[in-house]
């Protein structure tokens, strides 16, 4: 007898049907519009103290698309797909929190005294460690890829995540700043045939543990 969920939703559809596309349609297209949207609902995930630290490269041309590849270890998926993106972390800067939470004040979400009840144990936390900065950075990015991964699979997209590129070449090529860290490529698109199902996982009792 199994006490397994059986509802589902359109979400739980999207999120168990996902795989990473390998084959893309190198002809069609997604328009600025469509790559913004995408940007939007990736920027809704969470973040730390709100700081919402990450900035998101479309290499959507032709001529970005082919500096791309070659640093990106020649994945096909970085000219195929209508767009990779290049997910940035950036290192924990908290001085900017004021910054980020005024417009929470200003709606009312959030009183402004509570502005430096934030951002004092933010300092704390992070500023005198630099591993916690990165760290962080790396999080708040590749919640934002996830978000977006789900999104594109909802709009009927394909995704890649990629971790295999020179990363100090892809600062160098596409001008990222000191404290920007580039997390992972992000491949979206049209996909073409021969694409894999999502693939079997390891059986829930075998990475769970109830206390």
């Amino acid at each position: 007898m199994t006490d397994r969920i059986t509802a589902t939703n359109a979400v739980i559809d999207c999120i168990l049907s996902r795989s990473a596309a390998k084959y893309y349609d190198p002809t069609a297209t997604l328009s600025d519009e469509q790559i913004s949207e995408l940007v939007r609902i990736g920027t809704s995930a969470p973040t730390s103290f709100h700081l919402q630290n990450w900035r998101f490269i479309a290499v959507r041309s032709p001529e970005a698309k082919a500096r791309l590849r070659p640093i990106a270890w020649d994945q096909p998926a970085t000219t195929d797909a209508a767009v990779t993106f290049i997910v940035c972390g950036q290192l924990v800067e908290t001085s900017v929190i004021p910054e980020r939470l005024a417009p929470l004040v200003a709606a009312g979400v959030m009183p402004a005294a509570m502005v430096p009840e934030w951002e004092i144990p933010a300092r704390n936390l992070y500023m005198a460690y630099p591993q916690r900065r990165r760290d962080e950075a790396i999080r708040t990015a590749t919640f934002g890829a996830a978000a977006m991964i789900y999104a594109a699979r909802s709009m009927g997209l394909g995704s890649t995540p990629m971790i295999g590129f020179d990363d100090e070449a892809v600062h160098r090529e596409f001008g990222l700043a000191q404290d920007e860290v580039p997390v992972m490529l992000l491949s979206v698109g049209a996909e073409r045939p021969g694409n894999w199902a999502q693939k079997p996982r390891m059986p829930v009792s075998a990475v769970l543990e109830l206390v």
